[in-house]
């Protein structure tokens, strides 16, 4: 069992079994080193969780949560384009967290943090990353967040 792998059951966590795009695109593209993986949703069992928005339906604590899941999925598909070997990760380069947020909510960074952290706590120093966080008004299927994210393998 890889050592990331090992992180992920030390921390009772599970990745998810992916799921199919919603759209025309593809979960991930490999490109010279680089993994690009597609904005994911806080899904579970091939069900779309957290329907609302962070500041009326949610707390940014229920935020983090929702954002955490978003990078479990955002793992999964990592998995599957390391070949099944998360240790192939070199460096997690960007997140890109996309918050729905009510009207005058602005504080997606502390929402982004679930996924910053999980991510971080997985992959140790190579785990630290460049990210965005941002408010808009929608996302697929209502969901309160999206998160990308981009990844040097070996």
């Amino acid at each position: 069992m890889s050592a990331v792998a090992l992180k992920i059951q030390e921390k009772k966590l599970v990745l998810p079994q992916v799921t199919a795009p919603a759209a025309n695109y593809v979960p991930y593209t490999i490109s010279r080193g680089t993994v690009f993986v597609s904005g994911q949703l806080p899904m579970k069992d091939g069900k779309p969780q957290f329907i609302g928005k962070i500041g009326k339906e949610y707390s940014i604590e229920q935020g983090m949560e929702c954002a955490e899941l978003c990078a479990l999925n955002i793992l999964a598909h990592l998995n599957n384009a390391c070949g099944g070997n998360l240790d192939n990760v070199k460096q997690v380069l960007r997140l890109g967290v996309f918050v729905s947020g009510a009207p005058g909510f602005n504080e997606p960074h502390k929402v982004a943090n679930g996924a910053s952290n999980l991510i971080a706590d997985v992959f140790g120093d190579k785990g630290k990353h460049a990210r965005f966080a941002v408010v808009v008004a929608d996302l697929p299927f209502g969901v309160a967040v999206e998160v990308d994210g981009t990844f040097e393998i070996a």
